[in-house]
Protein backbone atom coordinates (compact mmCIF):
# COMPACT_ATOMS: atom_id res chain seq x y z
CA UNK A 1 0.00 0.00 0.00
CA UNK A 2 1.78 3.40 -0.65
CA UNK A 3 2.01 5.89 1.98
CA UNK A 4 -0.11 9.01 2.01
CA UNK A 5 2.95 10.76 1.29
CA UNK A 6 3.96 9.63 -1.60
CA UNK A 7 -0.12 9.82 -3.56
CA UNK A 8 0.32 13.26 -2.65
CA UNK A 9 3.51 13.82 -3.70
CA UNK A 10 2.05 12.33 -7.25
CA UNK A 11 -1.45 14.21 -7.12
CA UNK A 12 0.83 17.26 -6.86
CA UNK A 13 3.20 16.64 -9.64
CA UNK A 14 0.24 15.88 -12.02
CA UNK A 15 -1.69 18.82 -10.96
CA UNK A 16 1.59 20.87 -11.50
CA UNK A 17 1.73 19.80 -15.08
CA UNK A 18 -1.70 19.69 -15.80
CA UNK A 19 -1.97 23.43 -14.89
CA UNK A 20 1.07 24.47 -17.21
CA UNK A 21 0.03 22.86 -19.62
CA UNK A 22 -3.66 23.66 -19.22
CA UNK A 23 -2.35 27.84 -19.61
CA UNK A 24 -0.36 27.25 -22.02
CA UNK A 25 -2.33 25.23 -24.82
CA UNK A 26 -5.68 27.70 -23.99
CA UNK A 27 -3.03 30.97 -25.01
CA UNK A 28 -2.17 28.86 -27.80
CA UNK A 29 -5.42 28.61 -29.04
CA UNK A 30 -6.91 32.32 -27.68
CA UNK A 31 -3.61 33.96 -29.56
CA UNK A 32 -3.91 31.69 -32.99
CA UNK A 33 -7.42 32.71 -33.29
CA UNK A 34 -6.50 36.38 -32.60
CA UNK A 35 -3.65 36.32 -34.52
CA UNK A 36 -6.05 35.32 -37.64
CA UNK A 37 -8.75 37.91 -36.73
CA UNK A 38 -6.90 40.69 -36.37
CA UNK A 39 -4.16 40.05 -39.37
CA UNK A 40 -2.40 43.38 -38.74
CA UNK A 41 1.26 43.30 -41.14
CA UNK A 42 4.59 42.59 -39.35
CA UNK A 43 7.34 45.12 -39.48
CA UNK A 44 8.81 43.27 -42.22
CA UNK A 45 5.48 43.05 -44.21
CA UNK A 46 6.93 45.08 -47.21
CA UNK A 47 10.43 43.17 -47.72
CA UNK A 48 7.57 39.79 -47.91
CA UNK A 49 5.60 41.51 -50.27
CA UNK A 50 8.68 42.95 -52.44
CA UNK A 51 11.61 40.31 -51.86
CA UNK A 52 13.44 42.02 -54.63
CA UNK A 53 12.61 45.53 -53.70
CA UNK A 54 11.02 46.75 -56.53
CA UNK A 55 7.58 47.27 -56.83
CA UNK A 56 5.26 46.08 -59.72
CA UNK A 57 2.61 47.85 -60.88
CA UNK A 58 -0.93 46.79 -62.55
CA UNK A 59 -1.03 47.97 -66.03
CA UNK A 60 -5.06 48.77 -66.01
CA UNK A 61 -5.30 50.12 -62.55
CA UNK A 62 -1.65 51.30 -61.69
CA UNK A 63 -2.36 49.63 -57.96
CA UNK A 64 1.02 47.88 -56.62
CA UNK A 65 1.31 44.15 -56.77
CA UNK A 66 2.14 42.15 -54.05
CA UNK A 67 4.63 39.49 -55.54
CA UNK A 68 5.75 37.77 -52.39
CA UNK A 69 5.36 34.11 -51.77
CA UNK A 70 1.58 33.10 -50.85
CA UNK A 71 2.44 31.29 -47.48
CA UNK A 72 5.24 33.94 -46.18
CA UNK A 73 2.50 36.89 -47.09
CA UNK A 74 -0.07 35.13 -44.64
CA UNK A 75 2.45 34.48 -42.07
CA UNK A 76 3.03 38.23 -42.73
CA UNK A 77 -0.03 39.17 -41.50
CA UNK A 78 -0.05 37.19 -38.37
CA UNK A 79 1.65 39.84 -36.13
CA UNK A 80 -1.09 40.85 -33.56
CA UNK A 81 -0.26 39.60 -30.58
CA UNK A 82 2.98 38.04 -30.29
CA UNK A 83 2.75 33.84 -30.14
CA UNK A 84 6.16 34.01 -28.77
CA UNK A 85 5.56 35.93 -26.03
CA UNK A 86 2.18 35.04 -25.18
CA UNK A 87 3.87 31.19 -25.02
CA UNK A 88 6.32 32.57 -22.60
CA UNK A 89 4.26 34.88 -20.64
CA UNK A 90 1.53 32.06 -19.94
CA UNK A 91 4.39 28.74 -19.04
CA UNK A 92 6.69 31.68 -16.94
CA UNK A 93 4.22 33.45 -15.87
CA UNK A 94 2.13 30.10 -14.24
CA UNK A 95 6.03 28.97 -12.98
CA UNK A 96 6.23 32.63 -11.09
CA UNK A 97 3.05 32.59 -9.72
CA UNK A 98 3.61 28.95 -9.22
CA UNK A 99 6.75 29.54 -7.46
CA UNK A 100 5.18 32.53 -5.58
CA UNK A 101 3.27 30.34 -3.79
CA UNK A 102 5.44 27.50 -3.15
CA UNK A 103 8.17 29.59 -1.50
CA UNK A 104 5.73 31.76 0.28
CA UNK A 105 7.18 34.73 -1.01
CA UNK A 106 4.29 37.25 -0.09
CA UNK A 107 4.55 35.89 3.91
CA UNK A 108 6.25 39.29 5.05
CA UNK A 109 9.66 37.72 5.89
CA UNK A 110 11.74 40.05 4.17
CA UNK A 111 13.61 37.57 2.06
CA UNK A 112 14.73 39.81 -0.87
CA UNK A 113 15.76 36.53 -2.49
CA UNK A 114 12.39 34.76 -2.65
CA UNK A 115 11.15 38.06 -4.68
CA UNK A 116 13.93 37.41 -7.19
CA UNK A 117 13.02 33.93 -7.46
CA UNK A 118 9.78 34.58 -8.49
CA UNK A 119 10.72 37.49 -10.91
CA UNK A 120 13.31 36.04 -12.50
CA UNK A 121 10.86 33.57 -15.24
CA UNK A 122 8.91 36.73 -15.78
CA UNK A 123 12.40 38.44 -16.80
CA UNK A 124 12.89 35.70 -18.92
CA UNK A 125 9.79 36.16 -20.78
CA UNK A 126 10.27 39.60 -21.06
CA UNK A 127 13.12 39.05 -22.61
CA UNK A 128 11.68 36.86 -25.08
CA UNK A 129 9.13 39.65 -26.30
CA UNK A 130 12.28 42.24 -26.40
CA UNK A 131 14.18 39.86 -28.87
CA UNK A 132 11.04 39.32 -31.29
CA UNK A 133 11.09 43.53 -31.09
CA UNK A 134 14.65 43.22 -31.95
CA UNK A 135 14.39 40.87 -34.76
CA UNK A 136 11.83 43.29 -36.27
CA UNK A 137 9.50 40.40 -36.02
CA UNK A 138 6.47 42.75 -33.86
CA UNK A 139 6.01 46.08 -33.16
CA UNK A 140 5.86 46.79 -29.29
CA UNK A 141 2.00 47.08 -29.18
CA UNK A 142 2.32 42.85 -30.29
CA UNK A 143 4.50 42.23 -27.69
CA UNK A 144 2.88 44.09 -25.00
CA UNK A 145 -0.65 42.17 -25.67
CA UNK A 146 0.88 39.03 -26.19
CA UNK A 147 2.13 38.92 -22.78
CA UNK A 148 -0.94 40.54 -20.95
CA UNK A 149 -2.93 37.98 -23.17
CA UNK A 150 -0.41 35.23 -21.39
CA UNK A 151 0.02 36.44 -18.51
CA UNK A 152 -3.74 36.89 -17.50
CA UNK A 153 -4.30 33.51 -19.18
CA UNK A 154 -1.68 31.91 -16.80
CA UNK A 155 -3.01 34.03 -13.33
CA UNK A 156 -6.51 32.23 -14.14
CA UNK A 157 -5.09 29.01 -14.66
CA UNK A 158 -2.69 29.30 -11.55
CA UNK A 159 -5.97 30.25 -9.40
CA UNK A 160 -8.04 27.78 -11.20
CA UNK A 161 -5.66 24.93 -9.25
CA UNK A 162 -4.14 26.56 -6.54
CA UNK A 163 -4.69 29.74 -3.88
CA UNK A 164 -3.64 33.25 -4.39
CA UNK A 165 0.10 33.30 -3.83
CA UNK A 166 -0.38 35.03 -1.51
CA UNK A 167 -2.06 32.78 0.58
CA UNK A 168 -1.16 32.39 4.02
CA UNK A 169 -0.45 28.46 4.19
CA UNK A 170 0.90 28.17 0.67
CA UNK A 171 -0.17 26.29 -1.80
CA UNK A 172 0.73 22.81 -0.63
CA UNK A 173 -2.54 22.61 2.17
CA UNK A 174 -5.01 23.60 -0.36
CA UNK A 175 -4.05 20.49 -2.53
CA UNK A 176 -4.34 18.07 0.21
CA UNK A 177 -7.51 19.56 1.63
CA UNK A 178 -9.43 19.47 -1.97
CA UNK A 179 -8.01 16.32 -3.49
CA UNK A 180 -6.95 13.39 -1.23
Amino acid sequence: MPSLDFIYQEIHWHIDCVGVLYSVLITAVVTTVVKNAVGRPRPDFFWRCFPDGKQLYDQVTGSVICHGEKSFLKDGRKSFPSGHTSWSFAGLGFLSLYLSGKIKVFDRQGHVAKLCIMILPLLIASLVGISRIDNYRHHWEDVFAGGLLGFIIAAVCYLHFFPPPYHHQGCSVFILSNFL
